[in-house]
């Protein structure tokens, strides 16, 4: 059962017919940010138990991947992961996107919600994300908050723009 919004979109577990959907989400999200469809397609197949799309009918307006990561390692951009780890302590929330006219509709926060409680319930005890476009305010308002980075995690982070800051929500 989806989270509904005003708009008539609902969070649903992503389908393989929806790569297509989005793809195009993404590209309209993260321009700077280039992912190849393998990638999603990727995403799903390993850990579909972390992928939704928010979706009415076959239209994708929305996406959100998450997966199980290790605590303080960022997955570089537009590569295949290969496996996700079998520990399920810590999660990494690849992306969280609503074409951007859907933003502003209340779509965000049930999803956030909701994979919350589903990876607490596999065990997570913390969800991180690296956020990017000068989200790092919306995302303290979801409950994440900023993590100094290491050396390491600071040059993986250059590639994702200057304002990248590397973010974690306890569950």
């Amino acid at each position: 059962m989806g989270a509904r919004a005003v708009s008539g979109f609902d969070w649903r577990p992503m389908r393989e017919q929806d790569i297509d959907g989005v793809v195009a989400v993404a590209a309209a999200c993260f321009p700077e940010h280039f992912e190849a469809r393998a990638c999603f397609e990727e995403r799903l197949a390993l850990f579909p138990q972390g992928c939704f799309t928010l979706a009415s009918g076959a239209e994708v307006k929305g996406y959100c991947i998450a997966y199980p990561w290790p605590d303080g390692a960022v997955p570089p951009l537009n590569s295949a992961l290969g496996a996700v780890p079998e520990a399920r302590e810590a999660f990494y929330l690849h992306d969280l996107a609503l074409h951007p006219d859907m933003r502003g509709e209340g779509h965000a926060r049930p999803i956030v919600e909701r994979v919350e409680a589903d990876l607490g319930e596999m065990g997570a005890r913390r969800i991180a994300l690296v956020s990017v476009n000068d989200t790092a305010a919306f995302w303290q308002g979801m409950g994440f908050e900023p993590v100094a980075p290491d050396e390491a995690l600071t040059r993986k982070l250059a590639s994702y723009g200057p304002d990248a800051r590397y973010m974690v929500r306890e569950v």
